[in-house]
């Protein structure tokens, strides 16, 4: 994922620019100096260092989307089951938390 866009706003919250191919800064915000690329290059990293930490997350709320939770712990309340707790935990066992 390319957090270039969102570390220059993040930088800088309310401004104007273009972003170019090739990261190229277009600034048009007199008022607001454009942040360095070593800024940008640190924010940038600390973006990627979150998304990645979130990666565990992101795969289990794909899963979780899978299941049609709903029925399963109907299913689970009428026939005295735990099919809808097992799924859950399956998927937490396969994708931890760091």
């Amino acid at each position: 994922m390319d957090f270039y866009y969102q570390a220059i706003r993040n930088l800088t919250v309310s401004t104007k620019f273009n972003l170019h191919e090739g990261n190229v800064i277009e600034w048009f915000d007199d008022d607001v100096t454009q942040p360095t690329i070593s800024a940008i290059n640190t924010e940038v990293a600390r973006l990627q260092t979150v998304h990645d930490g979130q990666a565990y997350a992101r795969l289990r709320k794909d899963k979780y989307n899978l299941l049609n939770q709903d029925e399963m712990r109907y299913d689970d309340v009428k026939n005295s089951t735990t099919t809808w707790v097992d799924a859950i935990d399956a998927i937490k066992v396969a994708h931890p938390k760091p």
